[in-house]
């Protein structure tokens, strides 16, 4: 163990690992927007606070027309986007109306002349990615662009969908990288819309949805942050309230990559019973010894590709530093899928891979033709359904 914390110092001391501040660009706008929301008021009744509980928004949303909805989403857009437990559609028109305007805003950045090189680059950047995630008919289910920004996006209909699957995605992680044009399938946006395809294929008449969820804020780099659980648990909070919001009695899968894993984790307690499965890939750990610590009713799924890097980190803790036990260990208790075909850290969302056959199949629940991983049966046993049982 003391050899193994030396290897992680090391790496911290010689790869460059630091904590990263990031930049706040545009909190005045984040900010402003709450400022206002503080005080308004429709019909007369001041509206939920911006931090109230998930059940409170849903009731006060609930007593609305579709007009006054709308009016709000309108005119809050930056609060009433990101507000767990606002109905899907009003949070869609909330957020394109918030990328749309900040869109605007980055576009202007990138011509004031006041700023950097580099920031009026990177202002131009936020505004392509804006413009993009505000085109056509996409469903943006959160979007704050404070610092490096978060996005969550749905693919199918959220509201009629029986089964739900969430990406939790890992490290770099933000509304730059939530989507790319190359290694498109390395981004949160390109792994959901993949498991989509495939749970499509897999079941053409479930009721299913997926969400690529970038909506907290993830490490930079494999450095201090993500040596640490700090923002891991601030993220864990943000999922637990979003697994707590979904719409209707849907049933939860989660998939979670990477620093991923770490948030849920962390998550793993406060979530709710609807979510049924809690599927890890390519984890450096979930913070516990084994999966009994998680002390969560979801089933716990865990796999690894071939040339993954992750499995040559140290799977330990120590003084906060480190993720605890190896997932894919037996004797953690996980259980174990095949990812054969998908290969490196970032391959397990590619087509023809049994890692993603295989989560297609526990998104839209059909566990008894899940590939365990070595051939064996064994990550089927005790599911009700599947052969043997």
């Amino acid at each position: 163990m003391l050899l193994a914390l030396g290897v992680v110092f090391l790496m911290l001391a010689t790869t460059g690992w630091t904590a990263v501040h990031r930049p706040e660009t545009a909190v005045p706008a984040r900010a402003a927007a709450l400022a206002a929301w503080a005080t308004a008021r429709i019909d007369g009744r001041p509206v939920p606070a911006a931090d109230a509980p998930v059940r409170t928004v849903a009731r006060f949303f609930a007593d609305l027309d579709t007009t006054r909805r709308n009016h709000l989403a309108d005119g809050y857009p930056l609060v009433v986007g990101n507000l767990d437990g606002v109905p899907a559609a009003t949070r869609y028109r909330a957020n394109h109306n918030a990328l749309a305007q900040t869109a605007r805003l980055e576009e202007a950045r990138g011509k004031d002349v006041a700023l950097t090189p580099a920031d009026r680059a990177n202002a131009i950047r936020r505004a392509h990615r804006f413009e993009s995630l505000a085109a056509g008919d996409r469903q943006i289910l959160l979007f704050d662009p404070t610092g490096d920004g978060l996005v969550a996006e749905v693919f199918g209909d959220l509201d009629g969908a029986r089964r739900v699957s969430v990406i939790v995605p890992g490290v770099d992680t933000d509304a730059l990288t939530f989507e790319r044009s190359q290694r498109r399938l390395t981004a949160p946006a390109g792994m959901a819309q993949s498991l989509y395809e495939a749970e499509r294929a897999a079941a053409p008449a479930a009721r299913t949805a997926v969400i690529a969820w970038a909506g907290y804020v993830a490490p930079t780099g494999v450095g201090v942050d993500a040596a640490t659980g700090r923002l891991a648990v601030l993220g864990s909070v943000r999922l637990a309230s979003l697994a707590t919001a979904l719409p209707g009695d849907a049933g939860v899968a989660l998939f979670c990559h990477s620093y991923g894993s770490v948030v849920c984790g962390v998550a793993a307690h406060a979530l709710p019973e609807r979510v049924t499965d809690v599927v890890v890939a390519g984890s450096p750990g979930m913070r516990v010894g084994n999966a009994a610590e998680l002390h969560t009713s979801a089933r716990v799924w865990a796999t690894r590709a071939e040339g993954d890097w992750i499995a040559d980190v140290p799977h330990l803790e120590v003084g906060g530093v480190g993720h605890g036990a190896d997932p894919v260990s037996p004797a953690f208790g996980a259980r174990l899928l095949s990812s054969a075909g998908a290969h490196s850290h970032t391959g397990y969302f590619e087509p023809g891979t049994a890692s993603l056959e295989n989560f297609a199949k526990i998104g839209t629940g059909d566990f008894g033709s899940v590939a365990c991983a070595n051939g064996s049966d064994d990550c089927r046993s005790g599911i009700s359904g599947t052969e043997g049982d």
